[in-house]
């Protein structure tokens, strides 16, 4: 059967529309061209206009009648006059045309004098690092182009590099840590210091970009964030680094922040966390804020070894199994800990082997963390105990199938403190506080992207997922609401994520073996 041809405004209608679309916008232009004086006399007027309205209210009431009538006989003079009107019709079209007229400056094509003086500076710092004898066509080179090397560049209000593009020659070892180490420090004590500064390197394209990172917010204050079961909120991070915003409310307002997400559970890849951090960075903080969110859907055991209250905020409520400061309690717990994961093990062990599903008594999340183990091992050597870090074991190499996760918070000159199942099973990593590359480096595996500053705020710091990439982190304040230093918004958001109190049976067995202990 012929096919019948489709009618003509079909086949040729695409080609119409394009030639009426072309049309329409000449028509456009050209009305734009044409209209283009009456534009500036009508914006002109409307300038004049309220400057006439700010001079009349800025007149004080009782000489506004003068003036008023000094007005109408200038106005009843030039009407008289011959040509007045005529005269005062074309002053008033030339100083309407000269009130409307477009009195922005026009945006610089390129670099002023002191930016070019700091760019060709900073060419001129890396010639020795981009450069080498034996290159007929160098393109680093003392007195050299800046403008081939330096692609692109943005300034802020300060003068100061916002934003460069660096292209460098093909023989550059990028792919050293080293190499780009020396790199990232030049361009970070140039550009100017006291700021972060985020490296890309494009190794294929033979380009670095630098970008100047704006900081963190700190104004995020504790709160329930909608994560599904088995996501913890560590922080925030820039928008560049994650895929993933979480809505917050801050006050009245709404904004939707990237987070750093930890998944935890039977099917996670790092199952444990370590935070470290100098005294005052905000690691209590951090495990205070994981309490709060593990405390939806688990049972919660907490260990600290500084006994300086703390977590006195979470004692007997709802999933809170146990709070332990002293060496005799925290063993205690500990002990309980392990044979509950050897429990859950079993029981497990047994309903896969029967073909059941596993018993609702092991779904239910087990949360110990551990803030500071190193002051308890300090204590237990001296009463000529083993370290209770040796109770981790089990809990750490078996809790992903018990469905156990262990926190650990240290600080960072007590982290050889820590024992090896401790290092090996807590691939989660977290540093906050003023640290230098080496350190970060030392606890997260990589060095970041980012140059770390020392001046910082409490709760900021770095977070590295497993062999994930190296995030900024700022950690939601979580004071603790019995200290008098919390500000009374910050105490009202804590208290209200509180669970109420009550006295769970788990914690009364647990008190028990304390004092058969």
């Amino acid at each position: 059967m012929a096919r019948r041809p489709l009618p003509r405004i079909l086949r040729n209608g695409s080609a119409q529309m394009a030639r009426s679309r072309q049309l329409a916008r000449t028509a456009a232009g050209g009305a734009g061209d044409v209209l283009q004086p009456l534009f500036l006399l009508t914006r002109g007027l409307h300038r004049l206009a309220g400057a006439g309205r700010r001079r009349w209210s800025a007149t004080p009431k009782d000489r506004r009648g003068p003036l008023l009538f000094l007005v109408t006989s200038v106005i009843l003079v030039v009407a008289l006059v011959p040509y007045g009107p005529l005269l005062a019709g074309l002053t008033l079209m030339a100083a309407a045309a000269w009130k409307g007229r477009d009195r922005r400056k026009p945006k610089p094509s390129g670099p002023d004098d002191a930016q070019t003086k700091r760019l060709r500076t900073l060419y001129e710092a890396l010639v020795p690092y981009f450069s080498t004898a034996q290159d007929p066509d160098p393109l680093y080179a003392h007195g050299g182009d800046w403008t081939r090397a330096l692609s692109s560049y943005d300034f802020d209000d300060t003068g100061r590099i916002s934003r460069l593009r660096v292209r460098y020659p093909a023989y550059f070892t990028d792919g050293e840590a080293a190499s780009r180490a020396r790199i990232e420090q030049l361009l970070h004590a140039k550009s100017g210091r006291g700021r972060e500064y985020h490296f890309t390197w494009d190794e294929e394209a033979n380009e670095l970009t630098v970008t100047v990172l704006p900081p963190l917010p700190t104004d995020i204050a504790a709160q329930r964030f909608v994560t599904a079961p088995g996501e913890t909120v560590l922080g925030f991070t820039d928008p560049t680094g994650v895929q993933r915003t979480l809505p917050l409310t801050h006050g009245d307002e709404q904004r939707d922040v990237p987070p750093v997400v930890w998944r935890t559970g039977s099917r996670s890849t790092e199952p444990h966390l370590l935070i470290a951090g100098a005294p005052g960075s905000g690691t209590t903080t951090l495990v205070r804020s994981i309490a709060l969110q593990a405390l939806q859907h688990g049972d919660v055991l907490i260990v600290e070894g500084g006994d300086t209250g703390e977590y006195a905020c979470l004692t007997g409520r709802d999933g809170v199994l146990s709070v332990e400061s002293g060496l005799v309690g925290a063993v205690s717990s500990l002990e309980w800990a392990t044979h509950e994961t050897e429990r859950r093990l079993i029981s497990a062990n047994r309903a896969r082997q029967a073909g059941h599903p596993s018993p609702d008594d092991i779904r239910r999340p087990l949360w110990i963390l551990l803030d500071r183990p190193g002051a308890l091992g300090h204590l237990a050597a001296a009463d000529g105990r083993e370290d209770p870090q040796v109770l981790l074991q089990v809990p750490l190499r078996h809790g992903r199938a018990a469905n156990v996760t262990v926190v650990v918070a240290e600080q960072l000159d007590a982290l050889d403190g820590l024992s090896d199942a401790v290092r090996q099973y807590t691939r989660a990593r977290v540093v906050l506080g003023p640290v230098v590359a080496d350190e970060l480096q030392a606890v997260l595996g990589v060095p970041p992207h980012t140059t770390p500053v020392l001046d910082v705020p409490p709760g900021r710091g770095y977070a590295r997922l497993g062999s994930g990439p190296v995030h900024r982190l700022q950690v939601p304040a979580t004071p603790d609401p019995y200290d008098d230093a919390t500000s009374e918004s910050h105490r009202q958001a804590v208290l209200g994520l509180l669970p109420q109190h009550s006295t769970p049976a788990a914690a009364v067995g647990i008190e028990a073996m304390a004092t058969e202990g």
